[in-house]
């Protein structure tokens, strides 16, 4: 007895700097991201010429490499301090899919495209319309980096995005909403996955009340609105149909919605709540959800016998319930769920699978 608790004294120290590490590289993460997109977004339209180059190339540095390699390191860290306690077979690829996203959106396509901004382009509509503001030569934003890509780069920059979003697209219909919102996503989905035994950095992990749930469900459908408002508009707008004269406006209101309901958001949630806060309300989220119904995903629940455990509850990010589903061997179907699989790996008895009309098939 005596040998087993020495033995077990440096695993649970071990696992203690791990996560000691894990938080401190969360907090290093929102807090350059709070300075340097706040200087990118707020000084560099007014600051002198240098100084704004000087911004510019730190935010393009931050946002491509230092996340990058964020994603790397926490996600070995993650999985150490996770396989102390459960399976982490789901885990490992949904971590490795974001190394390669990252890799491909933030390393390569920059380096073999000449275009540091590619990131930009990573996420489909309705969630940002930054693509079709490159397509009207009279936005700001085209104004901004025609003379920076010029119409190649602007050609190129397109076709990157069409490219990702069809694989989004597509990949959900056969593997569900956990394709993107667990594997791919570069804007909350990858933090969730990389720091998640890190968050609340503040308080206790603790589930969502049912009041809660109610005002994230407003919230969703109020951003949503907002977002295939701004989504019209830059359509009619293409398709020479002009509702309001100033679209410089139009565009600042959606970068306004950017960094306080989306990028501010979910840095909020990972303080106080959970590294899926953000995902409660995500506007490409909402669309996904459905394509995942679709696509018939869903947790199965009686591949074994519950136990009534409610590690599958404690474990889901989403504060879906799991275990009432399982009691009954009805399989979950929840708009909300993500397809992480932290329950699928946390459940003592192996009950649970993840899975889709495709990969039911293959």
């Amino acid at each position: 007895m005596a040998e087993c608790d020495r033995r077990e004294k440096p695993m649970q120290k071990r696992k203690i700097d791990d996560l000691a590490i894990l938080r401190m590289m969360l907090w290093a993460y929102i807090l350059l991201c709070v300075v340097i997109a706040g200087l990118n977004y707020g000084y560099v339209p007014v600051a002198p010429e240098p100084v704004a180059q000087l911004i510019t190339a730190a935010w393009h540095f931050y946002e491509n490499w230092v996340k990058t390699a964020f994603i790397v390191a926490g996600s070995i860290l993650t999985l150490r301090i996770v396989k102390r306690t459960s399976r982490t077979d789901t885990r490992k690829k949904n971590l490795m899919g974001f190394i390669i996203a990252a890799l491909v959106v933030h390393i390569f396509s920059p380096l073999i495209l000449g275009n540091k901004e590619l990131y930009f382009f990573a996420m489909p509509l309705p969630w940002t319309t930054t693509p079709l503001q490159l397509l009207y030569e009279d936005s700001s934003f085209y104004a901004s980096r025609f003379p920076i890509w010029g119409t190649t780069g602007i050609t190129w920059a397109i076709v990157f995005y069409v490219a990702i979003s069809g694989v989004i697209l597509g990949g959900t219909l056969l593997f569900g909403r956990r394709w993107q919102c667990s594997r791919l996503c570069l804007f909350n989905g990858f933090a969730s996955e990389v720091f998640a035994p890190a968050f609340p950095l503040i308080g206790k992990k603790r589930q969502l009340s049912p009041s809660a749930l109610k005002v994230f469900r407003v919230a969703k459908w109020t951003i949503f609105a907002i977002a295939i408002f701004f989504l019209v508009y830059w359509v009619l707008l293409l398709l020479g149909v002009q509702a309001f004269e100033n679209h410089q406006f139009i565009s600042k209101l959606e970068i306004y919605k950017y960094l306080s309901a989306e990028l501010l958001g979910m840095m909020f949630f990972w303080i106080v709540l959970t590294g899926r806060g953000y995902c409660y309300y995500c506007p490409l989220g909402a669309v996904l959800g459905y394509l995942g119904k679709l696509s018939g995903q869903r947790i199965v629940t009686d591949q074994t016998k519950c136990i009534d455990c409610n590690q599958c509850n404690m474990a889901c990010p989403m504060t879906i319930d799991i275990r009432g589903k399982a009691l009954m061997g009805e399989p979950v179907t929840s708009l909300n769920c993500v397809g992480c699989g932290h329950c699928v790996d946390v459940c003592p008895t192996e009950t649970l699978s993840y899975t889709t009309c495709f990969l039911r098939r293959v």
